[in-house]
């Protein structure tokens, strides 16, 4: 009998310590290397079985991406782009919409940086992190570093440092003639463990058929290029310049050889130099930022109208007739040549697709944009290379004619249809609302029916072809672009069209949504048999133009505005930690708070305060905090209300469901993921129970009194 209690105590003891702990399933260890001015630094990610650390460049609408923020960084240059090991895992969620990366088990991270003051003594900073696993999510956490290097240049040549910190740094130093070492004592969150340097585990699949994926994309981008009017004329002109007289047939077909190979190496170089410059250092600026998102956007829409034929974009000739002059030495020097001024000479037609894949490819992988040169390059060159190697298989070319213009205004059709997307990410980033749901949507609509109407032939351009007839494969893609328009027509009046739900603004945009106005119906018909629905809210909630909650409730995203709220329309607190970056919350939503049981005591039991630990809106200074936890100073929605679950429910979970009552005293057991409705509709029912129970016990001691 003993032994049973004891078991029984032990479970119940480990129940409360899991539920109630603050997770700390990242563990983060830095080190440097040094040689002469310049240092590697290192930083060592050990993540927790089942847990998962998401990478450092990720869409915008998504978590929130791992970023590495110096204090100091006018006193360093960094060197290169950040190197990862081993690539992470991407995958598709279909609760963002958005293909999102994430690394498991243990990650590496790599920066050279150049001292620019040999003064320094130590690198500070700190990283900025999100880990979720299969049922919740941490909020964003940042772990300080305070990295140590040796005070002279002269001594760094050669010498290795090694030091692990965190957070809060409370160091003991012990030094050698070449090496430097500094300890931590780690503080609970961002709790530092001493790691060493292991092989990197090998290139996940996920990750690896992503990139193929993209060659494979790219490979029919370079196919796409060789049927544009200024690039499949110059077949014959290729195969005749490998066809002079005096070279043997073997001369001629190694020079053949060495064209190909020129024409991928020079695109592959193009590819290496933006992997260079555009590395993941710079990848998440350049996918949110709206700068860079409207260069794009007019690059898009230029390289468009260049392909419908409103003018030419041509390199200077100086440049051309340069390269075309040292044609004539012949040999391999000649080969290559002829290879770069095919490459320079198609460019107007080129340009435009090369340029989408280098800017799809700026995302933060630095293998992307290579692979993608590769791919494209593989395709231009082997049409060129094969018929320069086998001449006799000219006879079988088409001839050239319209259909070569009608693949480039195809083209500049999709060119107009993605180039929407960059603004629509400046548009939501910076709520500008020029480009809501809907606009883009018929704007699609819009573009895709005129491209089946020119497939037709019932829309023409000035240096189109007359033609009697339609070809069978016009037909089929103009039977393809008309389908896709009754496909996204639903998406006018609020139908999510998952199938391209990541190239499209958010549902929360949509001015007319049918669905809701139904779910408003539902709501409706909902309180005419639980009864009559009580009013949710007392006034505008804070921060309600740009937070939203689901299917269609009424609440709060301040604390105190819900908490008086509460107490004015005699109701219980419903509180929802939760964050944008949070899959779990919403699967949540989606599973069970759209129960319309759930909904039903939500919207008329409870007044609902929705509280994110991630949102990045600045705070006036007069709402600033000073952390009880960390002594720092929190300046954000997300960093205060993720302090305040912490300080005072010791969790830094997401989601976590607490219902409270007027003086923000626990009603029930706070509640985390649960997928089952029923175990949510006893919860709240209980919060409501035990509600009514404590106001009579009040009612009951006042008139005592």
């Amino acid at each position: 009998m003993m032994k049973k209690l004891f078991v029984l105590f032990g479970i119940i003891l480990l129940n409360f310590y899991g539920f109630s702990q603050v997770l700390e399933p990242v563990k983060w260890s830095f080190s440097s290397k040094a040689n002469g001015e310049e240092i590697e630094l290192v930083f060592t990610a050990e993540i927790e079985p089942g847990w998962h650390l998401y990478d450092t460049s990720l869409p915008e609408g998504g978590p929130i991406s791992t970023s590495f923020v110096y204090e100091n960084d006018s006193k360093i240059r960094l060197l290169g782009n950040l190197a990862k090991s081993p690539s992470p895992t991407e995958i598709f969620d279909e609760n963002f919409g958005l293909k999102l990366r994430y690394y498991e088990n243990r990650v590496v991270f790599k920066q050279k940086v150049k001292l620019l003051d040999k003064n320094l003594t130590e690198i500070k900073g700190y990283v900025e992190f999100m880990s979720c696993n299969d049922e919740t999510c941490t909020p964003p956490i940042e772990a300080d570093f305070a990295i140590k290097i040796p005070v002279s240049a002269a001594q760094a040549v050669k010498t290795t440092m090694s030091e692990t910190v965190d957070a809060s740094p409370v160091a003991t130093e012990k030094q050698s003639n070449d090496t430097l070492t500094t300890t931590t004592e780690p503080e609970p969150v961002n709790q530092i463990a001493n790691a060493e340097e292991a092989s990197a585990p090998a290139t996940t699949d996920n990750s690896s058929r992503s990139l193929w994926m993209f060659f494979f994309f790219s490979f029919l981008a370079g196919l796409a290029a060789i049927l544009t009017p200024c690039v499949f004329p110059m077949i014959p002109m290729t195969v005749s310049f490998f066809m002079r007289s005096g070279e043997s047939k073997l001369k001629s077909k190694l020079h053949a050889s060495f064209y190909g190979v020129s024409i991928i190496a020079i695109y592959t170089i193009i590819g290496t130099v933006v992997s260079v410059i555009f590395g993941p250092d710079i990848a998440n600026w350049l996918s949110t930022h709206w700068i860079p998102n409207l260069i794009f956007f007019v690059i898009f829409m230029v390289f468009a109208f260049s392909f419908f034929g409103m003018f030419e974009i041509v390199l200077p000739s100086w440049l051309v007739n340069k390269s075309d002059s040292q044609v004539d030495k012949g040999g391999f020097l000649g080969a290559f040549f002829m290879a770069l001024t095919l490459v320079l000479v198609s460019f107007s037609c080129t340009g435009p697709i090369v340029g989408a894949i280098l800017v799809e490819s700026a995302g933060g992988q630095v293998l992307k944009p290579i692979i993608g040169m590769f791919g494209f390059s593989l395709a231009f060159a082997l049409p060129f290379t094969l018929f320069a190697l086998f001449p006799a298989w000219l006879n079988n070319l088409p001839k050239s004619g319209g259909w070569l213009n009608s693949v480039k205004v195809v083209l500049g059709f999709l060119e107009l249809a993605l180039g929407l997307k960059f603004l629509s990410v400046a548009d939501q980033t910076y709520h500008w609302g020029i480009l809501d749901r809907e606009v883009y949507l018929a704007l699609w609509i819009v573009i895709f029916t005129l491209l089946g109407l020119y497939l037709l032939g019932k829309l023409k351009f000035s240096h189109d072809s007359d033609t009697k007839f339609i070809s069978v494969p016009k037909l089929m893609l103009s039977i393809a672009s008309f389908a896709f328009v009754v496909y996204l027509i639903p998406g006018m009046f609020g139908a999510p069209l998952k199938a391209i739900s990541g190239y499209l603004p958010p549902q929360t945009t949509h001015d007319f949504d049918l669905h809701k106005i139904i779910r408003d119906e539902i709501k409706v018909a909902s309180a005419g048999s639980f009864g009559e629905t009580d009013s949710s809210i007392c006034e505008k909630p804070l921060y309600g133009e740009f937070l939203h909650l689901p299917h269609g409730l009424e609440g709060y995203f301040d604390y105190e505005q819900g908490l008086a709220c509460a107490k004015k329309l005699d109701k219980p607190v419903f509180i929802d930690f939760t964050g944008h970056g949070c899959v779990n919350c919403r699967e949540m939503e989606a599973a069970v708070w759209s129960d319309p049981r759930v909904l039903q005591r939500l919207r008329n039991d409870y007044v609902v305060v929705a509280l994110y630990v991630d949102d990045k809106t600045e705070l006036s200074e007069d709402q600033w905090i000073v952390s009880k936890y960390d002594g720092k100073t929190k300046k954000t929605i997300g960093k205060k209300y993720a302090d305040f679950q912490i300080v005072k429910y010791g969790v830094n979970a997401q989601p976590y469901y607490v219902l409270l009552d007027h003086e923000g005293n626990n009603l029930v057991s706070p509640k985390a993921y649960d997928l089952n409705p029923d175990n949510f509709v006893a919860f709240l029912d209980e919060g409501v129970k035990n509600f009514k129970a404590k106001k009579a016990v009040t009612s009951g001691n006042a008139s005592n009194e």
